[in-house]
């Protein structure tokens, strides 16, 4: 199970104090620049008490890097799991429309599924390809008209 790290609502906002600690965490965490596929082993106290050791997988050393350096921004976060193959219901919820204006999507040829009976079910990394596709297009348009405004002087 892969998981995405998205910053939105039902995401809970770090107090100063938790993005102070997120802050000096991360750079610490940072400094360490492991990129390997090896687990980690991690030691654990609370309050200076009974350190435990605790092995986590790297990608999950990733994560919390990200997680950190997150809330070092003052960003609130939330972890999503994310299943290898969506309901319609969920694949419109990562890309922010109806269901049915998604039924339109898939049946329109643009993003593909496959039928399970009478369901739909569609690849996570269809809808986040699709997505990626979106978010570069409104991108490449604003950045045409911030050329064109700039072009006619109007002040931007």
């Amino acid at each position: 199970m892969a998981l995405s790290i998205e910053q939105n609502a039902g995401a809970i906002a770090p107090t100063p104090e938790e993005v102070s600690l997120a802050h000096s965490s991360c750079q610490i965490l940072a400094g360490y620049n492991i990129h390997s596929e090896i687990p980690l082993t991690i030691n654990i106290s609370i309050d200076g008490k009974d350190a435990n050791a605790i092995t986590i997988p790297a990608a999950a050393y990733s994560l919390l890097l990200e997680i950190l350096s997150q809330m070092a921004q003052g960003n609130a976060v939330k972890i999503i799991p994310i299943k290898p193959e969506l309901t319609t219901q969920e694949a419109a919820s990562i890309l922010n429309v109806s269901r049915p204006d998604l039924v339109g999507l898939l049946e329109g040829g643009k993003i593909p599924y496959r039928q399970v009976g009478i369901r739909r079910r569609i690849l996570t990394q269809n809808v986040i390809d699709y997505k990626n596709h979106l978010d570069a297009a409104r991108r490449q348009a604003l950045e045409e008209l911030t050329a064109q405004a700039q072009e006619l002087k109007m002040g931007y």
